[in-house]
């Protein structure tokens, strides 16, 4: 039986960091993943969908200004597109590899399953390792209706060789949003079933009905408060039945896509054989992303029940974490700063710090400004509809809480009210910056 110092499962952004660290302080490390090397990030997520998303960005740019300056509006080859994206996702797993290797990282390519407290099954081998780190991410959520099985993953999609006429997302989150507002600019049929009364729940509602607006607008049939009970397979569609308040509604698609959460990966793990306490959530850990139960094993990104959003930069965090804690002894604790989160749509929308409910509940003074600025000059240059901020700052110390966005290029303009609140700039200093002008940046000082 091979016995490693270190023993990873899952090799996304926190496994891969892990691992990497551990490695290059002289310890011995293994790890294995069932898909190829590289993580939903990577391969499946957040990379090849923003590349995707490029060439969607040249056609509404172009139609935003046709008859001011531009003759032509482009069309979309959807071909071309998963090509291009292809060709970033096939470089990632024998890169990361290759990577392993030359580190002296023992490679494996199976599912695991824990055997004892500090035994694992990978397919017909056993290993024994002294830490174990459970950084296996995030999949579908299953959809537990009559024909649930029936529906594709936002991997199927983002792997699509050719774009159905129509196609309906299950669920009214920054997925099924994402993907509608690409599928749709493509040239698609496309409609969203939410169960809830508002899409987008953890975002500033004022800033998500203007998301709303614009995604009608585009000709996606969003229907709210409308949970789906079951999906037919008839002849070259599909049937899907919705329930809203009683009532019974269908709806028709070429395709349909579960696009109702991403639960974390990690029930197939016989946790329980390893004495490791979890929850829906993920497994339970402290401030030092070890677990409470068992403390060879930690857990970072979207397998752990943390305090950190499901975002690849916090996955990288906890990775340096939780490799800093096996190497040093738990010395670090886990400190999350702002985290700002985007939905790729067009227009982009954004949020960091906290939503204005959260603000009151906590006992702040504040001032809202919410205002929507579609004529202001940088909308005006580049004819946008949808352009509104929201910020909430502390009137006793003058500084921001929140930032939530949305208008063009607004997941870069979040960063600086990230940073912002991270070092506790006060509006008064924020004012007398200087931004290079005419820029998006530009117009944060009048937000606040």
């Amino acid at each position: 039986m091979k016995k490693y110092d270190v023993f990873v499962i899952g090799s996304g952004m926190s496994g891969m960091t892990t691992a990497n660290k551990c490695a290059s302080k002289g310890l011995t490390v293994g790890i294995t993943d069932e898909l190829p090397y590289g993580g939903t990030c990577a391969l499946r997520g957040c990379d090849p969908k923003k590349v995707i998303i490029g060439a969607t960005e040249v056609r509404e740019f172009a139609q935003r200004l046709k008859g001011n300056g531009i003759d032509t509006v482009p069309k979309i080859n959807w071909e071309d597109i998963m090509a291009f994206k292809q060709s970033f996702v096939d470089a990632m797993p024998p890169k990361i590899e290759k990577g392993y290797k030359n580190k002296d990282i023992d490679t494996y390519h199976t599912s695991a399953k824990f055997l004892s407290n500090n035994t694992l099954q990978l397919g017909d081998e056993v290993i024994e390792a002294d830490k174990f780190v459970i950084a296996t991410g995030a999949k579908p959520r299953v959809l537990d209706f009559e024909g649930g099985n029936l529906a594709l993953s936002s991997t199927d999609f983002l792997n699509l060789k050719k774009l159905p006429e129509s196609l309906l997302f299950i669920g009214g989150g920054y997925i099924a949003f994402e993907f509608a507002h690409i599928a749709a600019r493509a040239g698609a049929d496309v409609s969203i079933l939410h169960r809830g009364e508002h899409p987008l729940e953890n975002f500033d509602q004022d800033i998500v009905q203007h998301l709303v607006d614009a995604t009608r607008k585009l000709g996606i049939k969003l229907v709210l408060k409308t949970e789906v009970s079951k999906i037919e397979k008839k002849e070259d569609h599909y049937v899907v039945t919705g329930n809203s308040n009683g009532k019974k509604s269908t709806y028709m698609a070429a395709s349909v896509f579960n696009s109702a959460g991403r639960p974390p990966a990690i029930f197939d793990l016989d946790l329980k054989k390893a004495d490791i306490s979890f929850s829906k959530k993920g497994i339970t850990v402290n401030d030092y992303l070890q677990s409470t139960s068992n403390p060879n094993i930690y857990a970072a990104g979207d397998s752990a029940d943390s305090k950190g959003l499901p975002l690849t930069p916090l996955a990288v965090m906890e990775g340096h974490v939780v490799a800093s804690n096996i190497i040093k002894g738990n010395q670090k604790k886990v400190s999350y700063p702002p985290m700002p989160s985007v939905v790729f749509t067009l227009p982009t929308m954004a949020t960091v710090g906290l939503l204005e409910d959260e603000a009151k509940e906590k006992g702040y003074e504040i001032n809202v400004n919410f205002e929507k600025v579609d004529n202001w000059f940088n909308a005006r240059r580049l004819n946008v509809d949808e352009y509104a901020f929201k910020t909430i700052i502390d009137k006793n110390n003058n500084t921001i809480l929140g930032a939530h966005l949305i208008g063009p290029h607004c997941e870069e303009t979040i960063n600086l009210f990230a940073m912002a609140i991270k070092t506790k700039m006060t509006i008064s200093d924020l004012k007398t910056m200087i931004f290079s002008y005419p820029t998006m940046a530009s117009d944060l000082t009048y937000m606040l």
